[in-house]
């Protein structure tokens, strides 16, 4: 049993950071706009700023929590005996729900970024979108998309 507990402890990591981090950066498109029209503006970047996106988990924290449960209830059944043993594995599964929750979140943060972009008629729009490219100030770029689906791309 206490071979399994390291086995159990890296899969269940390994597992909780997949979170499907694709749909947040600018070069990826959803199934539901292929084939549609896209209106197009043009901007020049005024500021960029590093943040990061809390994606959503796939499993709603199930993996971590569920999986930071089990461990810490078997670690907690290894300690004392009789009532005490029974304390001790309710707390460590507590404990490692908690923990396992924390670990899911953290492993399911990308790293992003904010811009702020002066269009053409001269409005100003915040987009943050996946850090896979660079962008700097003073960059011309395409909006692409409106309203809530709105993606910035190099000009």
């Amino acid at each position: 049993m206490k071979r399994l507990l390291p086995i159990a402890a890296l899969s269940i990591l390994t597992l909780a950071g997949c979170a499907n981090t694709a749909p947040y950066s600018g070069d990826v498109y959803r199934g539901n706009q292929a084939q549609t029209g896209q209106s197009v503006t043009y901007g020049t970047i005024v500021a960029v700023r590093p943040v990061q996106i809390q994606a959503d988990s796939r499993t709603g924290n199930l993996l971590g929590g569920g999986g930071g449960a089990v461990i810490g209830g078997l670690l907690g059944s290894q300690v004392g005996g009789g009532s005490g043993r029974q304390l001790a594995t309710v707390a460590g599964a507590l404990g490692g729900a908690i923990a396992g929750t924390a670990a899911e979140d953290r492993a399911n943060r990308i790293n992003a970024l904010e811009m702020e972009i002066r269009r053409d008629d001269g409005t100003d729009v915040i987009v943050v979108q996946s850090a896979d490219r660079q962008y700097q100030a003073g960059q011309r770029v395409r909006l692409i998309g409106s309203g809530a689906n709105l993606s910035v791309a190099p000009y």
